[in-house]
């Protein structure tokens, strides 16, 4: 979660509330108490974990503060769902967050409910309509929606190392194609002085502000995303054991991981197989390529004699293009081949699969976190980690836009992961 620096998205902020919150719970619904309460690695959490949090954010920035006479039912879960907020006080490790069989998911299910009531009663009130607090609110909403992706993709992480291959629901896209992906085609985009970073006209993370100006190179990207196929082609050309393809850290991670494929890839009798959230699957060789870490994507780009985008070139590349794509509301829930289409922009910028940049996660000149814990999330990890562009299958559609920056660290590729070359002008 990270602090907002505009106005809220919603005039309706009560509608959006439920709405939110409703989503949250049908991501759950099909999983089972004991799937709710296992983590698979230090880097996911269980389910259980994202629905106490997503309401310890409400009752602690909220409810404590805003409306009066509110005593939370268990003063413990302040402790227990406390992410990274030092100013707020203790946390539970993060590691043993699936040590906690209590309280059960009934009873952080009534807590959300009791949030739920006391959270209608303070979007009722004057107090609740003001300025300051309608923003909070969406803040804790967007929060909320990062969460929601969270719960699949560590659901997928978790179901991946069961070896009954559990699905978390049964596909239903449509039924897979078997077209051959349009070739690779590269779009121009002219150099110059450009403007990046949140406008302040809508909702935004403290992360994407403030706008600013870049100078680019002449460049060109990529017109859809890197295909399993092309991958493959990578991995058949000794991709994995050439270390003059790879960064020195990224082909030590190789070696020490034993890597010879993307995350949830399986060789079977009949081919390759990839772990989906629908199960064992075949893969789909037209689709992205997906799971994949930022070394394994750099090297790629090397074998390809072609580039990461930086986030800059992508973000503009993507400045006026609509929020359209494959996302959790179209409940396919796995990364889709790109549409034949010759528009001359770039597809699939958002959905499907998170794009990696070359960009490191830093600060925008003139960036300031905001004050208080509420700020605390996103500047102090500022450090060590790279930017993500554009959303994937498990994102919500009305939570991205073109500024928005996920980040993470260069050998993590649990997330909803993939690569859209880039090089420079011809």
């Amino acid at each position: 979660m990270t602090a907002s620096t505009s106005r809220p998205l919603a005039p309706d902020l009560v509608a959006r509330f439920r709405a939110v919150r409703a989503a949250t719970e049908a991501l759950a619904e099909p999983l089972s108490p004991e799937d709710c309460a296992l983590q698979s690695m230090e880097s996911t959490s269980p389910v259980k974990w994202h629905l106490a949090h997503t309401n310890w954010f409400f009752e602690t920035f909220l409810l404590a503060e805003h409306l009066p006479g509110y005593v939370p039912p268990r003063p413990e879960y302040r402790v227990l769902f406390n992410s990274y907020y030092r100013q707020v006080g203790e946390r539970w490790p993060r590691p043993e967050r699936g040590l906690l069989s209590r309280p059960s998911l009934d009873e952080v299910r009534a807590w959300r409910r009791h949030v739920d009531g006391a959270m209608a009663e303070l979007l009722g009130s004057a107090r609740g309509r003001a300025p300051a607090v309608a923003a909070l609110v969406e803040l804790g909403l967007q929060h909320e929606q990062q969460h929601q992706e969270l719960i699949l993709t560590d659901v997928l992480h978790l179901f991946s190392r069961n070896p009954l291959k559990p699905a978390y629901r049964p596909a239903r896209g449509a039924p897979r194609g078997t077209s051959t992906a349009a070739p690779l085609r590269w779009i121009a985009f002219d150099g110059g002085v450009r403007e990046i970073g949140a406008s302040g006209d809508g909702f935004a993370f403290d992360n994407e502000a403030p706008r600013h100006r870049v100078l680019l190179a002449p460049f060109e990207l990529a017109a859809r995303l890197v295909t399993n196929r092309e991958w493959l082609a990578f991995a058949d050309d000794g991709g994995y054991r050439r270390p003059e393809l790879w960064l020195a850290e990224g082909f030590d991670t190789v070696q020490a991981q034993g890597w010879t494929a993307p995350l949830h890839w399986e060789r079977g009798a009949d081919g390759w197989r990839q772990f989906t959230l629908a199960g064992l699957v075949p893969l789909e060789l037209d689709a992205p390529v997906c799971h994949v870490s930022f070394f394994e994507a750099d090297a790629f780009a090397r074998w390809a004699g072609a580039r990461l985008p930086t986030e800059a070139e992508w973000e503009v590349a993507a400045a006026g293009a609509p929020v359209a794509g494959n996302f959790v509301d179209s409940a396919e829930l796995v990364p889709r081949p790109a549409a034949h289409a010759d528009s001359g922009a770039p597809a699939q910028l958002f959905g499907d699969c998170w794009e990696w940049t070359a960009s490191p996660y830093v600060a925008y000149p003139g960036y300031r976190a905001p004050d208080g814990a509420i700020g605390e999330y996103n500047g102090k990890f500022m450090v060590n980690q790279l930017v993500l562009r554009g959303g994937s299958c498990v994102s919500p559609h009305d939570h991205l836009r073109a500024t928005y920056r996920n980040f993470f660290h260069a050998h993590e590729r649990w997330q909803f992961m993939g690569l859209r070359l880039a090089r420079d002008a011809r």
